[in-house]
């Protein structure tokens, strides 16, 4: 993601904690300089923690849960829901992890913490036209927020995501707020994916600038949501990312435009558009085919044409996000019209970003053009320039 967007996401994770450590003794504090600065912080360079610079082997249940060696880390679910007469619902609930130091920490107080946790919750209700979304932030003690890898569990307060019994999956989703929820069970469906060189994404030419980045890409969902007052059993499709590093983007490098598209044919597509400061496309835009029987298959920049067809102006603060697309992978008989379900999908907190629920349809120059040919997510940063910055609420 976008540089400045990730330093806007922990200089906000980072005021948060500070707030909360603020009520401590000296003696239960982390060791922070005297008068540090959010400023001093995120201009600190990462020394101590670790970087994703080479391939490694993943070991599961272990890597389902955190690494405190590296800087920050993201456990993401988004969906594509239906209820029984048709009425669609899109959610998304996603914990970050971001670590104040490497390492867990070793004082004995159950204060004792290196980790601040955020979480993003949203509902999209299609039919209504409604977008609900909500922001919580918790340090990592006190059972407050937290994750660990077996029995798997990643929680911040009542929002949870976790494995049931001594397995990841199926994977029980619940949270909850004044106006919408949910409460939904994940199978595994298809194989994890690992994305890049064997789950290692390089986002930059500079070395360490990469994650390591794997997802569950057609995971079938049961379960119910709630807006408003009215509850609705639901069924479709969910998508798992999982991403852990230190250091990602490369200063020329001001967003991106990424895109988790499941398709009627069976077949996953994952691609994300980095963008340079001038817009145009950088040359690590990278993506993963998915086959049906869950083979996957690496996608370059050069593999992958993305056109913006319209977009879309925010009322609450007037940055213009993408808002329709082309799509086209020539080399694999590729080429698809992604809407938004709604265009008021923002993620108006602390961080403002457009993160929604996308329909896709067949192009012209296919067989049944225009016909349905999936659903899917798209994820934008970078638009809006200094309205990506911690704000009051």
């Amino acid at each position: 993601m976008k540089k400045g967007f990730w330093l806007s996401v922990v200089a906000a994770a980072l005021l948060v904690g500070a707030a909360a450590w603020s009520i401590l003794g000296d003696e239960e504090r982390p060791a922070l300089q005297a008068g540090m600065r959010v400023a001093d912080l995120l201009e600190e360079d990462g020394s101590g923690f670790a970087r994703a610079a080479e391939p490694r082997d993943f070991v599961f249940p272990r890597d389902h849960g955190p690494h405190p060696d590296y800087r920050t880390e993201w456990w993401y679910v988004t969906g594509n829901l239906a209820a029984p007469g048709g009425r669609e619902f899109g959610f998304q609930l996603t914990f970050f992890r971001f670590g104040l130091a490497p390492g867990r920490a070793t004082r004995a107080s159950r204060w004792a913490t290196h980790q601040v946790y955020m979480a993003h919750f949203a509902l999209t209700d299609v039919a209504a036209g409604r977008f609900h979304s909500a922001e919580r932030f918790s340090r990592g003690a006190l059972e407050l927020a937290g994750a660990r890898a077996h029995p798997f569990g990643v929680w911040l307060e009542d929002w949870r995501m976790a494995g049931t019994g001594q397995s990841a999956f199926p994977l029980h989703l619940r949270a909850q707020e004044d106006a919408f929820a949910i409460d939904l069970t994940l199978q595994a469906g298809k194989p994890r994916v690992l994305h890049g060189e064997e789950g290692l994404s390089r986002k930059s030419d500079e070395p360490g600038n990469a994650s390591y980045y794997y997802s569950r890409t057609r995971m079938p969902v049961t379960g119910r949501v709630r807006s408003g007052e009215a509850y609705h059993e639901v069924e479709g499709l969910a998508w798992l990312d999982r991403e852990w590093s230190t250091s990602a983007l490369g200063p020329d490098q001001s967003g991106w435009d990424w895109f988790a598209l499941q398709l009627d044919d069976g077949r996953e597509l994952m691609y994300y558009q980095l963008r340079r400061r001038d817009g145009s496309p950088h040359h690590r835009s990278a993506g993963t085919l998915v086959a049906p029987d869950g083979e996957p298959r690496s996608l370059s920049r050069e593999d992958v044409r993305l056109d913006v067809l319209a977009h879309w102006q925010s009322p609450v603060n007037g940055t213009r996000y993408p808002a329709r697309w082309r799509l086209r992978v020539p080399g694999a008989r590729i080429a698809l019209e992604i809407v938004p379900k709604l265009s008021d999908q923002e993620m108006n907190h602390s961080v403002r970003y457009w993160e929604g629920a996308v329909r896709v349809r067949r192009l012209d120059e296919t067989a049944g053009a225009g016909a349905p040919a999936g659903d899917g997510y798209v994820e934008l940063t970078g638009y809006g320039g200094a309205s990506e910055s911690p704000s009051a609420r």
